[in-house]
């Protein structure tokens, strides 16, 4: 694929945009060659563009963004070179207001596209979020590896009576804090706790039994997660975490792991879940091997 047929593709692809988050070009997925290391995102009229690794033809690249942004309802273009060390984003045009956020299915998520670092948002994640907005009412609700806490906004705004938000950063849930503000939510029933999940267990039970879990976890987190050796560890312990007829759903983002790693732990290690569904992906993030993409897995205990 040659820049002028991105060009092409994004004006196809901005032409239904709204104020929400839409991922306009995803070549993560390794559906457009060549271009593995390049996105482009709608945020109302932010366009943002991040890029993996260094591009021989990023000037060319650039050019023509900024002849986009200008001919299109944009009016920022912001570019993050991921593959740039604490290195800040580049405004090519326009500016980024101070308190920025998205949206997405009427929910706001404060975002932060100033760092080439995560912006605080995994939008691939949406479809997740709405099973949980949707599955939510009167539920006593755990969030592990809640980072933000967008799925405790969805849970909260979706009818849940009480949400237990644990993640190792308290800077992340202090962002998750504010996200709630943000929504205008009742702190009253939502906790925010700064645990390592993984030596947690004990403390995360007394406060137990919960509705849903929610397993979000980094594939990879150097000296606090490695899915491959860590993922079974929760597993093991949702029987002691779990209501009569608790709901989990259980994420893997790993290109490395298909999802029976997940199905195959639960029924080792938690045989009282019987496995439901796989939530789909978003059409936007396709990738040329689904086996290799997101995948969202629900389960609900039965009794045996």
């Amino acid at each position: 694929m040659n820049i002028l047929a991105i060009k092409e593709h994004l004006e196809l692809a901005s032409k239904e945009t709204t104020q929400e988050f839409k991922r306009l070009f995803h070549g993560r997925g390794g559906l457009y060659e060549g271009w593995k290391h390049l996105t482009i995102d709608s945020i109302d009229t932010i366009l943002s563009v991040a890029l993996y690794f260094e591009e021989p033809l990023e000037e060319e690249l650039l050019e023509m963004l900024q002849l986009f942004t200008q001919e299109s309802k944009y009016t920022t273009l912001i570019v993050q070179r991921r593959y740039q060390k604490d290195t800040p984003s580049e405004i090519l045009i326009g500016n980024i207001p101070d308190n920025l956020y998205i949206v997405e299915n009427g929910i706001k998520i404060k975002l932060n596209l100033q760092t080439n670092k995560n912006s605080g948002y995994f939008p691939d994640m949406k479809n997740g979020r709405q099973f949980v907005k949707e599955n939510a009412q009167d539920k006593k609700i755990l969030n592990l590896f809640a980072y933000t806490c967008a799925f405790s906004l969805a849970a909260k705004i979706g009818g849940a009576y009480e949400v237990v938000n644990v993640d190792m950063s308290k800077g992340t849930l202090k962002i998750g804090m504010a996200n709630h503000s943000l929504n205008a939510l009742d702190p009253r029933g939502t906790s925010f706790l700064p645990y390592n999940i993984l030596k947690s267990f004990s403390a995360l039970q007394k406060k137990g039994p919960y509705d849903m879990i929610i397993i979000d976890p980094p594939s990879f987190q150097k000296g606090s997660f490695e899915a491959t050796k860590d993922y079974v560890k929760i597993i093991k312990k949702l029987p002691q975490l779990a209501s009569e007829n608790c709901i989990l759903l259980s994420c893997l983002n790993s290109p490395n792991l298909e999802s029976d790693f997940i199905t195959n732990l639960i029924k080792e290690f938690a045989p009282d879940f019987q496995y439901i569904k796989q939530l789909e992906n978003l059409k936007e993030f396709a990738s040329k091997d689904e086996t290799r993409s997101l995948k969202n897995l629900v389960f609900q205990k039965v009794s045996l």
